[in-house]
This record gives C-alpha cells, structure tokens and sequence, in this order.
C-alpha cells in the first residue's frame, strides 16, 4: 500500500488512467456510450496537461515537440478509437513516469552526494573554554552544554562536536586528540583516515565511533562539501551539445511522421490511417534517451570520483586528441621524497644516519616549506625505526627515539631550526646550517659532498653548528603514471605532452619514465596557455563517424583538436582554464587549481583520466545507439501502420514498448564495463 500511494504521489494522473481503464472496460458491455465519455473527458484533461508542459518546455529553452502527441489524442478520438484514445493517453503518463524514473536512476550517484550534504551542527555554547582548554581536558566533552542548529548558523571560530556517524559539518580543524573519518563521500577513498589533534576537516567526511570537537575554519557556503555541491548541481542542470541537437532533430522527426501520416491517410483514403501512424511516431529516444544517457554518464563520472561542471565536458572528454600534463605533483608525488642520506668524508658527530633523519624530520614537521614534509614524513620513518631496535633495550636509552623539537624558528627562503634532545639542529641551505668558521673552511667549492644528479636537490642539516648530512631528494613519478600513459596510448591518444616550469633534464628523466616523449620545460604559465592555444589548430586524430555527422548539427568544425590539461598546483588554474578540458588533480581537500577546471578528480589517482575519458567515449556511444535504435523502431512502426499492418491501439502500445526500449538501452551507460 505504501508503494502504491508513493506511485499515485509521483504520478497521479498514470494512476487515474489506469483506474479509467477499467471503468471503461466495466461500463463497455451494458454501458458503452458512457465509457466513451469516460476517454473524451480523460483526453480532454491530458490535452490541457500536456499543453500547460509543452508551454513550460518553451519556457525553459527546450522544444516543445509533444504536439505529436496532442494531434494523435484528437485524431484517434475524430475516427471512435476509443480504446485508442485510452491507450494513447496511457502512453502519455506511461511516458512520464519511465522518464522520472530513468532520471532519478541516471543521476542517482549525484543524488546521493546531494543528499549526504550536512544539515545540522551541534554548537558548543560560549563561555565554556576554549579550544586549548577544551583540548587538554577531554573528559570535560560529556559535560558540555551544546545547540543543535542549522549549519548555515555556524560562525568562524565555533566549537563543534560531532557525533559517531554524523557528517562535519563545516570545514575545520580538529580540537579532540584523535578522530576515524570516512572520506568516501569526498574522494571515494575506501579506507577510514586516522587523524590527530590539529589535523584539518573537511566537511562531508562521516565521523567513525568516538564523538569529537572541532573548531570551524570556514562558514558552510565556503566550505569544502559546498564546493562539490556546486558542481555536482551545475552538472545535474546542464545540457550537452549533442544533447540540444537531440532535441533539435526532434522537430524534423515529428515533420517526417506527420509527412507519412498524410500520405497514408491520402493514398488510403482512410482517416483511421492517419491516426495508426502518429500513435506510433515518438520522439523519445531524442527528447529522454539522449539526455538520460549523459546524465548517466555524469553519474559513472561521480561514482569513479570525478565530478564535472557542465555535460558538455563529457562530449569534449570522448573527443581528447592531445593531453597535456604538468609535472610536479600531476605526474609525480605531491612532495618530494627522500631518497638517500649523504654524510661528510669525516663527521663531526657521532650518530646514526636514522638519528640525524629523525631529528632533521622533527624539525621540519613545523615548515611549510616544500620540501618540509617529505623530510617529515622520512623522520617519521627513521624514527620508528630506530623505537624498534630500542625495544629490547632500557627505557632511558628508548625515550631518546621519542624526538621533540622545541624553540622551533623558521627564515623563510632559508630553513628551520630549533632544539631537539638537547641539540641545536637546523636544516635548509648550506650557508644557514653553518656558522661563520664552517662557512669559510669550507668555501664555495663544497668538497665535502658528490655532485647532484640533474633530477636532484638536496637540503642540509647541521648539529650544534657543525656540518653533519646532506638530505637528497627528488619528485619520483606516481606508481600508477605509467600505467596511465599507457592506457591512453592504448585508448588511441598518441599526442601526450609534459608542460613545466622545471629544468629540462630534471623533466626528462620524469617523462622517460612514465613514458611521454615530448617535454616543454622552463615554461612560465601564459607559455604553457600559448603551447596549448597553438596545440587546438592542428588536425585532430581520426574522429568516429558519427562525431563528423553530429559536428555539423552542432556547427563545430571537426577540425579542431581537442586539448586536454592535467594538472594539480595553484599555477595550473590560467594553464586549466585554456584548455577545452582542464582537469584537476585534488585529494578531495584542495580546490585552488578546481576553481579553473572543468573536471576534478576526488581520489588523486591519474588513472582516473584514461578512465574518464573511456566513460565519456562509452557515454556518447550508449546514446547514440539508444538514439538509432529507437528512432529506427518508430520509423519502421510508422511505416507498417501506413501499410494497415498495426491497429491503432496495438499502434499505441507499440509506440510505448520503443519508448521503454530506448530509454532502457540509454541507461546502460550505468553499466560499469571501462
């Protein structure tokens, strides 16, 4: 029962015509005139439904085609098809409720990152301390006085708590000691992230099992879910250009039927003729397939984790012919890592090269520079290294593992320092880490050390003043980088480029690696727009057939290639914005290169772009075929009812089977099959 009252709430008049189909068939027997009043009022109640759409269509910029419908109500009803009539307007609201429900299965991924946006948040009451205090004193959580108010209530310094599966609610930054969060709805990453005190949150993320606090860093309308809102609803409303011309060969389509219609009523003679055409004449498969078939499309995007701006960056997407990437963080690690620990011919200190790493990372867990956090993360390593080997030994000596930097100090361009375990310890530059007299034994020849490879850089630490390791570093490709150069060449994308502001040989050996031939370096921004602008004029690769035939309804030449951007950093948003598709690199928490992208990956994997586009390409096919298929349908159905092969009640019904059958081949565009 409550299915049935959900069905008559969404469609009622599906409903009512049913429920006057079987007062028809009641009344045919004994009372037949009053069953054909029963059509003639049911008709005259869809015709003003249908015209009252068709108004709000024109309204909306979309063509308002359903006059086929109205001309085959009036004209199964001027030839006492009764039955028909009925049948015709079951077609009718049949028709709407298979297009309600095709949509809400298109676009049901994006539904569902619409309707996990948070709603609520629990206020934390003034006057109960601050974020500092309420930190140190975590047992005060179970006696604090809070608010549940709407979200947009929310101001900047707030303090938050949140709830064992509550969404956060506004981006911020995490007061509690710990925290589980599930980033799935973000970046469609699987696993849980643990997090510490301090640790930034982005709203969206599901708490795991333990209440929490937090401080809001950001107003909700600011906030990082509010972001991928935007763009899923700019998605959910656009229209592809393939999609506008669907609708456009609508009207052509009805042209045609009404051409047939005529010419069978003519040569027959016959006015049922007429009517057995138009019941079958249906241009669904332009006017629901096509769409349903890109909404779906945006839907497989949003589910692999890349949420687009507009439809029209899938038709773009299936026609890449030259792809673009930037180096630094897009084609290599975000940060560079670590690779070796280098120590002077004679040292000055006694100590291990994971000690000197442990306390080097220590230090720089407090720079914002950018090599700070790959030196963290190495000390982090060496560190827990060395608390392994100490297990076995006193507790003394295994509290040394456990490094603590004080005094911390940071000359920005230079390098930090501070105090760790009783030491002096900086890190930067050669001439930071020294003093006046290690500056001038050594010189500027700096014999201490080999010399770099080109892909190298390194950074130098020193202890209580004295000279004691060279940190080398360098970008390593992501592991996945080669793999997705390769799927692309296999896609038929042979034109892949890398555009940095890098050294050339640096960027060389990156691109050797990931397999990209060719490498513009030294490049500033308004260099890599202008590779890209010159790239848009040359030929494309070979294009399918039907983007040569759908270009001319569009207008677009075919002749222009295609680019596409990849990138990551905030110098990549003027590169993005020049390309037909810029597509930006994020692990759901960063948007400065989205804001100029027209997609965004969610789950920072490069593979998500071969994938993309190999959506994209299925996507266009999908609907073209549901497009054929169903229009070949109609027109052979409307060729046989010329013919007095189809009555027109088996006409009506007919019509409605293609309906379904287009409908339902467009919505394999679902089907995970990339």
């Amino acid at each position: 029962m409550k299915a049935l009252l959900s069905f008559a709430r969404h469609v009622p008049m599906l409903l009512i015509t049913l429920l006057c189909g079987i007062a028809m068939a009641v009344l045919w027997s004994g009372h037949q005139n009053i069953a054909h009043w029963v059509a003639t009022i049911l008709l005259a109640a869809t015709l003003v439904d249908t015209l009252r759409g068709m108004i709000d269509d024109v309204r909306h910029g979309h063509v308002g085609v359903d006059i086929l419908a109205v001309v085959a109500m009036l004209s199964t009803l001027a030839v006492r098809e009764y039955w028909a009539v009925w049948a015709v307007v079951l077609m009718v609201y049949s028709g709407e409720a298979i297009e309600k429900y095709a949509q809400s299965k298109a676009s049901s991924n994006l539904t569902a990152l619409v309707a996990a946006a948070p709603q609520n948040a629990h206020i934390v009451k003034d006057g109960q301390g601050s974020a500092e205090a309420l930190t140190k004193n975590e047992a005060s959580l179970q006696n604090l006085d809070w608010s549940t108010e709407t979200v947009d209530q929310v101001r900047l310094g707030d303090v938050l708590v949140v709830k064992p599966g509550e969404t956060v609610p506004v981006d911020g930054t995490l007061i509690s000691s710990s925290a589980t969060l599930d980033l799935s709805n973000i970046n469609g990453e699987p696993v849980p992230r643990q997090l510490t005190a301090n640790s930034p949150l982005m709203s969206g993320a599901v708490n795991g099992s333990t209440t929490f606090l937090m401080e809001a860093t950001q107003l909700s309308r600011n906030s990082q879910y509010q972001r991928i809102l935007e763009l899923v609803k700019s998605a959910q409303s656009s229209r592809a250009a393939v999609v506008r011309t669907a609708d456009l060969l609508a009207v052509p389509f009805s042209v045609l039927a009404f051409i047939i219609a005529g010419v069978a009523w003519i040569v027959s003679g016959v006015p049922t003729r007429f009517a057995q055409v138009l019941v079958l004449a249906t241009p669904c498969p332009l006017l629901i397939a096509a769409p349903v078939a890109y909404m779906a499309g945006s839907g497989r995007l949003a589910k692999a984790g890349v949420l687009i701006k507009t439809q029209e960056v899938i038709e773009n997407l299936g026609r890449v012919s030259h792809i673009f990437f930037d180096k630094t963080g897009t084609l290599t690690v975000k940060r560079p890592q670590v690779t070796r620990l280098d120590l002077p011919q004679q040292s000055p200190v006694h100590m291990s090269k994971n000690e000197i790493l442990a306390m080097a990372g220590a230090i720089e867990s407090y720079s914002v520079h950018i090599l700070a956090q790959g030196i963290a993360a190495a000390g982090t390593l060496a560190c827990k290294h060395l608390l392994e080997t100490t297990q076995s030994e006193s507790s003394e000596h295994a509290q040394t593992t456990n490094y603590r930097p004080e005094s911390v100090r940071e000359d920005s361009g230079q390098g930090v320092s501070g105090l760790v375990n009783g030491h002096h310890i900086s890190v930067g530059r050669l001439d930071y880490v020294l003093d006046g007299e290690e500056q001038q034994s050594l010189g500027r020849s700096n014999p201490t050390f080999t010399e770099l490879a080109p892909d190298e850089m390194a950074t130098y630490v020193s202890v209580d003043g004295k000279l004691t390791a060279r940190i080398v570093m360098k970008d390593v490709p992501r592991p996945d980088a080669a793999e997705a150069v390769r799927e692309l060449r296999n896609m038929g994308i042979n034109r892949l480029s890398m555009l940095t502001g890098d050294k050339e040989e640096s960027a060389r050996i990156i691109a050797k690696q990931v397999g990209i031939p060719d490498v513009r370096a030294g490049l500033y921004p308004e260099d890599k727009a202008r590779i890209i602008a010159e790239s848009a004029k040359l030929n494309p690769n070979k294009q399918p057939w039907w983007d040569l035939l759908i270009s001319k309804f569009i207008g677009e030449s075919v002749t222009k290639s295609i680019t596409m951007m990849v990138g990551d950093g905030v110098n990549d948003a003027p590169v993005l914005a020049a390309a037909d598709v810029g597509m930006a690199i994020t692990d759901g928490s960063t948007t400065a290169a989205s804001e100029s992208a027209q997609a965004v990956i969610m789950k920072d994997d490069i593979t998500c772009v071969p994938r993309s586009i190999a959506i994209a390409r299925r996507t266009k096919r999908v609907m073209l075929q549901a497009v054929v298929i169903g229009l070949s349908l109609a027109t052979i159905g409307m060729l046989a009812a010329a013919c007095n092969m189809i009555p027109v009640v088996v006409g009506a019904f007919a019509q409605e089977a293609i309906d379904v059958v287009s409908i339902l081949w467009a919505l394999t565009a679902l089907i995970d099959k990339d």
